[in-house]
């Protein structure tokens, strides 16, 4: 079904509440004849292995992302992974239930490249890189190209791509920053009682 193709914007993988400070999101997309090629920068101040966490949560994205319903592993084979992933996609007026499934490898803890394996996508393959640039900044690009049918593209195009793609990522930053609060909160001294 045609609509199978939205859940391709959610990746990245996912990414939506208000970005927070000290953190960009920039997105850029253009066209490579009939694909759309994405390119994505962002720079969390999180510690690297709390963005790869959120990353690679496949089994709780649908607690990350508004647009999933359900999402989980249904194939591990050591960093080889087959994700399942069903929810409703959204964009103005517009409503379509979805399922997918998708094809991760990953490269702990700075390489994930996906493809996908069913939908109506003639083809879909990202690939995400995290680099550590302090011990609580990172840096994400994410390069993608989608190749669709022309319906679509005419329906939906660069416009939507940009917007779908941004919002989901502002929404995994989000977490990242959730995950390194709850974090800090974790390690702050616990005060006791004043003895009598």
């Amino acid at each position: 079904m045609a609509v199978r193709m939205w859940v391709l914007f959610f990746w990245l993988f996912h990414f939506a509440a208000a970005a927070g400070a000290g953190e960009s999101v920039r997105v850029e997309v253009s066209t490579l004849g009939p694909a759309y090629v994405v390119e994505a920068r962002m720079d969390v101040p999180v510690a690297a292995g709390i963005a790869w966490g959120v990353l690679t949560d496949f089994d709780h994205m649908a607690s990350i992302l508004n647009n999933l319903d359900s999402s989980r592993v249904i194939q591990r084979d050591g960093n080889r992974l087959v994700i399942r992933q069903t929810g409703v996609a959204r964009y103005g007026p517009i409503s379509h239930a979805f399922e997918i499934e998708r094809e991760i490898r990953l490269v702990p803890t700075h390489h994930i490249h996906a493809r996908n394996l069913s939908g109506s996508l003639k083809r879909m393959e990202s690939d995400l890189w995290l680099n550590a640039a302090a011990a609580t900044q990172v840096h994400i690009a994410y390069h993608a190209e989608f190749e669709f049918d022309s319906l679509l593209a005419k329906l939906f195009g660069a416009p939507f791509l940009q917007h779908e793609i941004e919002e989901q990522f502002r929404l995994m930053v989000a977490e990242m920053q959730r995950r390194a609060t709850h974090a800090r909160e974790a390690l702050q001294p616990v005060s006791l009682p004043a003895q009598p």
